[in-house]
């Protein structure tokens, strides 16, 4: 199965990169955009464990290895079973 892990900052934290996009896309005429946070995407490809499974250790995995839960918060989704 593949999961799919969307990592960002919490919203608490100043986003400097997400300013900047803003302030380029304000440039560009494109007054409508209120507000821009960028993140980090990841796909793991799981085999050999039950979905259940996979519901345990991808928080566990998300939390530990690929967000800095001081400053960052995750989601995750099942995009694909096997």
């Amino acid at each position: 199965m593949k999961v799919r892990i969307l990592v960002s900052l919490k919203d608490s934290v100043l986003d400097p990169q997400g300013q900047t996009v803003k302030n380029t896309l304000h440039t560009l005429g494109y007054n409508s955009i209120k507000d821009v946070r960028q993140g980090k995407v990841f796909e793991l490809e799981l085999e050999g464990i039950s979905k259940k499974e996979a519901e345990k250790i991808i928080p566990e995995i998300s939390d530990k290895v690929l967000a800095n839960p001081v400053i960052e918060k995750f989601s995750w989704q099942i995009i694909e079973k096997g």
